[in-house]
């Protein structure tokens, strides 16, 4: 008995949704997506930066080219697009922004992701068109790195602060993309 209450607490730990992550739908329709919430922070400079995502699983399929296809635009995740939080004017990928909150989405390709940063995070994460393309404020690209062994579930963290930056890390299956934070003033 005591070994199955902690693997419910577990799974339903797994499943709460993620404070201060916007996210549609209630409890059940949350716990029943294939794809699990997740979010990581990191403090820079005095500052508390959040990305919020759906967290989707290789499950025997390519991921570069395929489930992140080469050219075309990717949500960076799953469901709701990706969003990053920033209390502070920031650059990312090179595009400066003011405090606010900002969706991710790239074009990726075998050696460099197009890292497009977003006005639009009230949106679900497909389609990316004209429309949403509309709302970029900027892009800037990043260079992709294969890693090994692979990873199983699309996972983003944050590198250790240095100085006034950061940098949002994305690894799933071989690939392991870093894209740079800079805190802007003070």
């Amino acid at each position: 008995m005591t070994t199955w209450l902690i693997l419910l607490a577990a799974v339903v730990q797994a499943q709460t949704p993620v404070p201060g992550c916007a996210r549609r739908g209630d409890a059940a329709a949350l716990a029943a997506r294939p794809s699990p919430l997740d979010s990581a922070q990191v403090t820079v400079a005095g500052a508390v930066l959040k990305v919020c995502y759906g967290r989707p699983s290789v499950r025997g399929r390519q991921v570069a080219g395929e489930l992140v296809p080469y050219g075309q635009p990717w949500r960076l995740g799953a469901n709701e697009p990706t969003t990053l939080h920033l209390p502070v004017a920031a650059e990312i990928a090179g595009v400066r922004v003011a405090p606010g909150s900002y969706s991710l989405y790239v074009v990726a390709s075998e050696r460099e992701w197009e890292v497009h940063v977003n006005r639009a995070v009230s949106r679900w994460g497909i389609p990316i068109d004209a429309a949403v393309q509309a709302d970029d404020v900027g892009k800037g690209s990043v260079p992709v790195e294969q890693i090994s062994p692979p990873v199983e579930m699309l996972t983003l963290s944050f590198a250790p602060p240095s100085g006034n930056g950061t940098e949002l890390v994305v690894e799933w299956e071989r690939l392991k993309v870093r894209i740079p934070i800079r805190r802007l003033g003070g």
